[in-house]
């Protein structure tokens, strides 16, 4: 029979282990006070906090994006040079934040839309506006000087050039969407003089990055929340799916049907081929028979644009030379 421990005996026990003198102390108890494995912690920024979602991200960028392949096109055509402008970085800030990263002076610009409350901005670098300035003036872009001075009214009414065809992309871009047209609601140097939102209201900038020959620069668009708000269930993916797939997809297909009905295609027929010698051919006169590698029984191809699109045989209609269409031709079939 095992021997049972009295209380005071237990005590004595259960005194040692704590103090890591007793037996198995050192292994069993060491063991079991590990501490726990460290959870997987995500910081939340309460200043910062994300209020629009990683889809809507998603969208918002999948909309500059094409943004910026129709701006960069307009500008090389504009400027008659290959322009680069492509989306650099989204983020979402606050306003603080995105107004202190900004240089000054700077060309900033307030962007206004009917259907949408509030404003946005439109910031670009003059790492990049003075050499756009400088070519539509005839130079080279290649020893210019940037100075640290706001836009002359003559260098103002250049760049708002630039800017109108940015804002002609962009509504195009966001009607994807939802139907919008951006303007300058006001033009400023210093940015820090530009409060459309609270400072700590969060804001989503997209930075890009253009570049003009050896010249490079960026551009900053900055969207409130507060402004995207009322339509911001749009951006969401299935939301987006079920927009681009709906009635505007079946009225799109329903324009493109009629536009082709109205096409002319050229239709060839071909009764059959030979070969002949450079000195027949050059005494071909008129009455003289070809004979073919096709009897007359045998279905003829007919070929639309060079393509084997259906067989038929060959006969007459109302005095007229015809080929009545028999069945699809296969593409490989030979004439």
């Amino acid at each position: 029979m095992a021997e049972i421990l009295d209380q005071t005996e237990v005590d004595a026990l259960l005194a040692a282990v704590s103090s890591g003198e007793g037996p198995g102390a050192d292994e069993g108890m060491l063991g079991a006070m590990e501490p726990p494995a460290p959870r997987d912690v995500v910081v939340y920024d309460f200043k910062r906090p994300e209020r629009v979602s990683k889809d809507q991200m998603r969208s918002l960028q999948s909309i500059h994006e094409g943004f910026a392949r129709n701006f960069g096109a307009s500008l090389s055509a504009f400027l008659r040079t290959i322009v680069e402008t492509r989306v650099a970085t989204i983020e979402q800030l606050t306003y603080s934040e995105f107004i202190h990263s900004l240089p000054s002076p700077t060309c900033f610009n307030l962007l206004a839309a009917p259907q949408l409350t509030g404003q946005l901005c439109l910031e670009i670098s003059p790492l990049i506006v003075f050499p756009i300035v400088d070519r539509l003036l005839g130079g080279t872009n290649s020893d210019i000087f940037i100075p640290q001075r706001p836009l002359t009214l003559i260098e103002q009414r250049l760049v708002n050039r630039i800017i109108d065809r940015a804002l002609i992309n962009l509504s195009e871009a966001w009607s994807e969407y939802f139907e919008v047209k951006f303007d300058i609601a006001g033009t400023e140097s210093n940015p820090h003089l530009v409060q459309i939102v609270a400072p700590n209201e969060v804001v989503v900038v997209i930075g890009f990055e253009i570049k003009v020959g050896a010249r490079a620069g960026t551009m900053s668009v900055c969207v409130p929340f507060n402004v995207i708000e009322p339509v911001i269930s749009k951006l969401a993916t299935q939301s987006w799916l079920s927009y681009g797939k709906g009635a505007a997809a079946t009225e799109q297909v329903r324009r493109v049907t009629q536009s082709l009905r109205r096409a002319e295609v050229e239709l060839r027929a071909y009764l059959g081929q030979t070969k002949i010698t450079v000195e027949e051919l050059v005494s071909l006169a008129p009455g003289d028979i070809i004979r073919l590698d096709k009897l007359v029984n045998r279905d003829f191809v007919l070929r639309v644009r060079g393509q084997n699109k259906f067989a038929g045989r060959l006969g007459k209609l109302r005095g007229h030379r015809a080929l009545q269409i028999t069945r699809a031709a296969l593409s490989e079939e030979s004439l």
